[in-house]
């Protein structure tokens, strides 16, 4: 089965917590601190790998956690970091922040990694508040979170010449007649309805990759019919064979199949107008096919634009034209050889990668929300959870901070009395005026 689109959640390790630890040595009096700090918690890491083709690995496993890293170890010792977590995904994957809508990465060579969830920090051991006035602390930090997120994985096939065309016009066939492929083909619209690869011998020593895209059909570009699903792929192709049913057995219009067709592929985006094309007229071993074919580039003819178009005919039953329309394939990728793919992301800021990477903001809002005084700020937030708040120490140390920050103040601004309660993140405190907050 061949899985183009996946959601998956992920989460970077926790870092492993530090700890409160003396020495206790014969012959060292009054030893000091000793205890580590915590080891940081593991990456998880996206890497191409160029054996696989479809994202089917992700239909099963949607949520990956990395594992976080070691406790601090008495005697100073810090905890070991945990190991990257590295998963392998099929070259072509576009990688997108689902909150955001970002794109992260757009994977396309082999070997290409990209973090999408780092670890956390390792919390920091006792031995780290040592101070003149403290020189025997029992403060130690936990492990700061690891990143997490929803992402959304779109794969777009990586393909050098790619097959476009109304349903049932013989693109199926004609990979099969010009490679080992075998997609399924029936005499019914949307047989394809999954891209197929196939390796292309041209005999002349050289070969390219074709892909057979499911058919098209008016409105594709809104996401009518497979719609989506189809266009994205054609984004990744060099060449586009545009193949026709020359004979009209469809009851179809072969000209104006095609200009439906380049519409929705401009709509979708418009640099796919700029891509070389060929127009493939197949179905030439049908009656009426040569007339329609001269009416066909009569039509053409008559075009406005500078833009010129070559017209092979082909039939993939007689195999008549075949050789000619792959050496003028080959031809063109031999030209193309070097143009960028459609909206390639070279490189993306870390700031956008990696939320928690901003510089720490020390800013904060007091509202009062259903009796209890709120206190909002992603940094506190993130600081009380690296707080011990089951230490006496270290809630103390909590409230002096929250103390120079301003936050008492305003809390007091706010009408905060006595007894009455204050709410940070998801941790609950009673507020005595003039005091420390005494944690519930």
């Amino acid at each position: 089965m061949f899985v183009d689109k996946a959601k998956i959640f992920v989460k970077g390790g926790n870092g492993g917590d530090g700890i409160v630890s003396f020495r206790r040595e014969l012959y060292v009096p009054e030893g000091g601190p000793a205890g580590g700090d915590g080891g940081k918690g593991a990456d998880i890491i996206f890497r191409v790998d160029e054996g696989l083709r479809t994202l089917m690995d992700f239909r099963y496993q949607k949520h990956f956690k990395a594992p976080r890293g070691e406790k601090g170890k008495p005697k100073g010792m810090h905890g070991a970091g945990a190991e990257n977590m590295v998963v392998r995904i099929p070259p072509g994957t576009v990688i997108i922040d689902d909150d955001s809508q970002e794109i992260i990465a757009d994977m396309t060579r082999h070997g290409q990694e990209v973090v999408v969830a780092r670890g956390g920090r390792g919390g920091r051991g006792n031995i780290r508040f040592a101070t003149p006035n403290n020189p025997a602390p029992y403060i130690s930090e936990n492990g700061e979170e690891g990143e997490e997120r929803w992402i959304v994985l779109e794969l777009k096939v990586m393909a050098d010449v790619g097959l476009v065309g109304f349903p049932s016009v013989g693109k199926s066939t004609l990979l099969s007649v010009v490679s080992a492929a075998k997609p399924k083909i029936g005499a019914y619209h949307f047989t394809t309805i999954t891209p197929n690869l196939g390796v292309v011998d041209v005999g002349d020593g050289r070969s390219f990759v074709m892909a057979d895209l499911p058919g098209l059909i008016e409105g594709a570009h809104e996401g009518v019919g497979l719609g989506h699903e189809f266009l994205r792929h054609v984004e990744r192709t060099r060449v586009i064979i545009h193949v026709v049913d020359m004979a009209g057995s469809e009851g179809r219009d072969p000209f104006d199949d095609w200009i439906k067709i380049n519409e929705e592929l401009v709509q979708y985006n418009e640099k796919l107008a700029e891509r070389p094309q060929i127009i493939a007229a197949n179905k030439m071993d049908m009656p009426d096919a040569a007339d329609q074919l001269a009416f066909f580039k009569e039509q053409l003819e008559q075009m406005d634009g500078d833009k010129a178009y070559e017209i092979i005919p082909i039939s993939s039953l007689t195999k008549q034209g075949i050789q000619e329309l792959l050496y003028k394939a080959a031809d063109l990728l031999d030209t193309v050889q070097e143009m960028p793919l459609v909206e390639e992301v070279k490189d993306v800021e870390e700031r956008k990668v990696y939320k928690f990477e901003k510089k720490d903001d020390d800013s904060f809002t007091v509202h009062f929300d259903e009796g209890i005084y709120v206190v909002e700020s992603p940094n506190i937030e993130k600081f009380i959870k690296r707080t011990n708040l089951n230490s006496y120490d270290e809630v103390m140390r909590f409230a002096r901070i929250m103390r120079k920050m301003g936050v008492d103040a305003a809390l007091r601004k706010a009408g905060a009395k006595d007894g009455d309660l204050v709410r940070i993140g998801d941790y609950g405190f009673e507020f005595f005026e003039g005091s420390d907050y005494i944690y519930e």
